[in-house]
This record gives C-alpha cells, structure tokens and sequence, in this order.
C-alpha cells in the first residue's frame, strides 16, 4: 500500500509499505477515508526529533473497518470510525482515570502512545491507505454510516479535542475572558471550544493574517498580530487588565518578535519560553493557563542548549507572584470525543470550517512543504488515500 514516509529533514516521500496485518485478537484493520497533517508531524519533518527515517506518519485517523480481530466485540467489517490520536489499553490505571494520553501499558518505559510519532511506541501512521488500530473495541469511536460530516470527523482525532482540552487545562467557563496564543489548527480550535463555551471575550494572538481572520470571522475573536507590537499590551489596551484565562496552542517552537532572522521561521527566532511567558503577562492574578501546546525533553534543532534539554526560562517568580496555575499534557482524546462527535451530529458544533485543504495522498510532499512555510489560506489540510 502507498503511505507518507519521512525520509528526513523537510523531506517526505509517498512509497509502497507493507500493509498492517491483524497482530492480537483485539484489533481491527481500516480502509483510511480521511487522515490529516498535523502541526505536530512538522516537528518531525523539520528535524526537530529523534524521528528516524523510514518511519511512516499519520496520527489523524478514519476510515472504514476492513477486517476485525477475533476478541473484538462491538464493531464489525462495515462500521465506520475515527481513531483518537493516544493508542490506549483501557485498563491500566491512567486509562481507567480518564488518562488515556499517559497509558502505561501501550508504549513501555513512557506514558502514553500515538500512531505514526517518534518516541510513542511501534503504531505505523495512518497517512496511507490502511491503519491497524489495537485494544479497538476501546479505542475506536463509532460514526453514522456515510461520508456526513467527513471533515468535521476527521478532527475529532486530535485538534478538535485538543482545542477543548487546551481550554479544561485552564477551567474556562462561561462568561470568561480567555487569551489563545496560537491561530493554527489547534489553537483555532481552542477558540472554537471558547466560543461554544461561551467565553465572552476571545483574544487569538499570532502574525499569519488568513488564520487571525478565521479566528476572527468563526470564533468572534479579537485578532492580535504578534508582529505589529507586543501582544500582552495589546491585549491589556483593549480588556483593560488581565484576562480570566489563557492557553498555549503554540509550543516549543515558538517565534519571539523582538529576534531578528533571515525569514519569520527561522529557527533564530525561536524562544521556546516566551509564549508561555507572554501568557504569564497577559492573565491576570489567580487566573489560570492551559498548555496543550507541544513541548519535549529534548530539541535537537534548539536554539541554545538548555532548550535543546527541554529546559525553559520561564518566568516563575511571576506566576508564583501572581497566584496563577497551570495545566499542561496532552489531550487524552476520550475524554471529549464522543460528546463533541454528539455535537456535531446535533448541528451544536461544526469545526469543518478550519479545512482548507483535502487532497489526495500523492500530494501530501507539497502540502507538507506549504504548511511548513505556514502559506497564507493553509490551515488544516487532510489528506484522502
């Protein structure tokens, strides 16, 4: 079968790999339909992992079910479904506590699993033609019959959860304010899960003018261009103060405005510390921050080498001052994603919007090449085998 293999730095190539077989009772194998390019597969294809080559990407994942395990209870050839991004067992005890992004039976020596990514256990990816999915009848989110709602299904996989998650972590309720750093897809829909919410104000923070105006035009957010002047003070100048909330869709990548560099992505201009920092600034005493956005232990393409150990200059004393607390990890996908595919099918949600690409497989090398250069009118882009 054909699938997107990394075959190293800013390089990725659609070649014929074996196709995944049945490999324990419990599995299933499907037919992909829909899987997507992810923000966190650009850590990989920039280099900035122990991701070898060779490996297969995709942690995106929907499709038909082709051949099912013999111990597997509630699907059948037929069903259709989407796969949260974590592979978990559902009996260890982070999975019976909802944790199902730190499963400790799934990837051992580490907490947690996800198919095609460096470091997150033996899953090949999902952008290819078929997908194996273990512990399915745990891990496998039923859907109607169809293609209803395809692109809005392919997104609970990971950035629609994500978004929510990102607002949980720092307790959003009704009738907050709430700053979101971060307009690409995972921070667009932090704004959407605000706007659903009902925050009652939305401020989204970045520099690429087609994502602020998306934020601005679906989630009745308060665009902030991070390029024009600092954020926190734009922020402030318009709320008059701190905001009740804050969230980090952005991660360790994160461009700092007052570097200088050849190009506005250029690693020179990394801080991995500052978003986190510009958040700090921008919430006000006793609030709370919300931090899905990627972070790890180690970054060979650091820009300096405490932040090549994950180890960031964070200003604590600050936060300490201000009373504020924190939440970080990543989502733990079931926890949100039945209620939000329910939404969708309600007509209450439809994130299909943040789409702006659906190509099929062969072009998944340009499409990687453009989200990488963050193309203006490139957001999400899904890919059909």
């Amino acid at each position: 079968m054909d699938a997107v293999v990394y075959k190293g730095e800013r390089d990725v190539a659609v070649e014929a790999v074996e196709e995944p077989q049945i490999q324990h009772p419990n599995d299933v194998v499907i037919d992909i339909t829909t899987t997507c390019i992810c923000g966190s597969d650009l850590h990989m294809y920039e280099g900035r992992t122990a991701a070898e080559p060779g490996i297969v990407f995709g942690h995106e994942n929907m499709g038909i079910v082709e051949e099912v395990g013999e111990a597997v209870s509630s699907l059948e050839v037929g069903d259709r479904v989407v796969a949260p991004f974590n592979v978990a067992c559902g009996f260890c005890e982070n999975c019976e506590n909802g944790y199902t992004g730190f499963c400790t039976n799934v990837n051992p020596g580490f907490a947690g699993g996800a198919y095609g990514y460096v470091a997150m256990g033996p899953y090949q990816g999902g952008q290819a033609e078929k997908l194996r999915i273990p512990y399915a009848d745990f891990n496998a989110l039923k859907l109607p019959d169809g293609r209803e709602h395809e692109d809005s299904f392919a997104l609970l996989a990971d950035i629609f959860p994500t978004g929510w998650h990102g607002t949980e972590l720092a307790n959003l309720e009704s009738g907050d304010s709430v700053a979101i750093y971060g307009a690409g897809p995972v921070g667009l829909m932090a704004a959407y899960s605000a706007k659903l919410k009902g925050a009652a104000e939305i401020y989204v923070v970045d520099r690429v003018p087609s994502r602020l105006a998306l934020a601005e035009e679906h989630c009745d957010a308060t665009p902030i261009n991070f390029e024009e002047s600092d954020p926190v003070e734009q922020i402030k100048e318009i709320h008059g103060g701190g905001v009740d909330k804050g969230v980090d869709a952005v991660g360790y990548q994160a461009i700092d405005p007052d570097k200088e560099a050849d190009s506005a992505y250029d690693p020179a201009r990394e801080n991995p510390a500052v978003v986190i920092n510009n958040l700090i600034r921008t919430v006000r005493p006793t609030g709370e921050l919300g931090i899905p956005g990627l972070y790890v232990p180690d970054d060979p393409g650091a820009p300096d080498e405490m932040a090549a150990q994950g180890r960031l200059g964070i200003d604590f004393g600050l936060l300490f001052e201000k009373g504020q607390a924190l939440g970080t990890g990543q989502c733990n996908v079931k926890e949100y994603n039945r209620k939000l595919r329910d939404m969708i099918i309600e007509g209450r949600a439809d994130p299909s919007w943040v789409v702006s690409h659906r190509v099929g497989l062969e072009d998944a090398p340009e499409m990687y090449e453009k989200f990488d250069n963050r193309e203006e009118g490139v957001t999400k882009v899904l890919l059909e085998p």
